[in-house]
């Protein structure tokens, strides 16, 4: 693990100041990430890319309802609702929430497809009792989608992947015979074997021209791979930011101002993340894994994230 990481009363910094250091934590909650998260992502280039492949696995698999357990600011739930899809948005960050409910709030004026679009607080450990804030459609949902490395939040206090379980068990009860989830995680493999990212990484799901810098760092206990931490520097000149920056200096010698955030994550490997899936869909379900939305890379390829689908048997 990276030396030079913050302590607090010896203990390293796992997320971003202000954030509560009990429970299932919601590493967004202060807001940090929420605020350039739009910078992150990237604009128009990032959402034809990926929604021609999401779309289109989507397509694939006769999806009509979808929901969204890990919807974030929105843009993704936007994304399929424009592309017709009937999608219910659920998220455990509140601070993310705001800024989808702010989207179904501008877009709803020109386009009657968001007054339907339900957006509530939802925990994946507890997903059938989040009907205070949407409504399960009857028989469940055609797609469950958790995508953008989200999963890889939840950690595994007890060291036996039970809340992972859990969550997944939740996804699968949300979903319809024939239902599919699609899940993903980085490529946690890679990341472990190296000490850092690919370098194909960020062109999938995050495409942003303003990210400045992502460092990884990756803690061990007993020889194992517990967690990955990657901090965030996102170059936010020309944008009004307050106090909250660092400045930094560029290749090209140009001195700019960033935003820094930092989000942990528990390393899903590639084999074990399938068998979970399979414990809980059953050996025989129809399953495929999916490098960057590739069914079939060149060999050399290494892959940023892993996409599974699964189906409901």
């Amino acid at each position: 693990m990276a030396a030079d990481k913050p302590k607090i009363d010896g203990v390293f910094r796992t997320r971003s100041l202000g954030i509560a250091a009990s429970g299932v934590q919601d590493q967004y909650s202060d807001g940090k990430a929420a605020k350039v998260w739009h910078l992150y992502i990237g604009g128009k280039k990032r959402t034809n890319e990926y929604k021609e492949k999401m779309v289109n696995l989507l397509k694939e698999h006769g999806v009509q309802t979808v929901l969204d357990a890990a919807c974030g600011t929105g843009v993704d739930s936007v994304m399929l609702l424009e592309a017709g899809f009937t999608v219910k948005s659920v998220d455990a960050s509140d601070k993310m929430l705001k800024y989808a409910y702010k989207l179904r709030w501008q877009r709803h004026k020109n386009n009657p497809v968001y007054d339907d679009w339900e957006i509530g607080e939802g925990d994946w450990l507890d997903l059938e009792n989040c009907e205070d804030t949407i409504t399960h459609p009857e028989g469940g949902y055609d797609a469950v989608i958790c995508i953008g490395n989200s999963f890889a939040h939840l950690p595994d206090f007890a060291g036996d992947n039970g809340l992972h379980k859990l969550a997944i068990s939740n996804f699968h009860k949300m979903l319809k015979p024939g239902g599919i989830l699609i899940i993903d995680h980085r490529n946690y493999d890679h990341i472990i074997k190296y000490g850092a990212l690919p370098n194909s990484s960020s062109k999938l799901y995050y495409q942003g021209d303003r990210i400045h810098k992502i460092k990884t760092s990756v803690l061990t206990v007993d020889c194992e791979a517990t967690m990955v931490t990657l901090d965030y520097e996102i170059d936010i000149s020309g944008i009004p930011f307050g106090k909250d920056q660092t400045m930094r200096t560029k290749p090209d010698g140009s001195v700019i101002p960033v935003s820094q955030f930092r989000l942990s994550y528990y390393p899903h490997l590639l084999a074990n993340f399938t068998a979970m899936l399979k414990g809980i869909f059953g050996e025989g379900a129809e399953h495929k894994t999916l490098s960057d939305f590739q069914t079939n890379p060149p060999d050399d390829y290494v892959s940023s994230y892993f996409i599974h689908v699964i189906k409901k048997q």
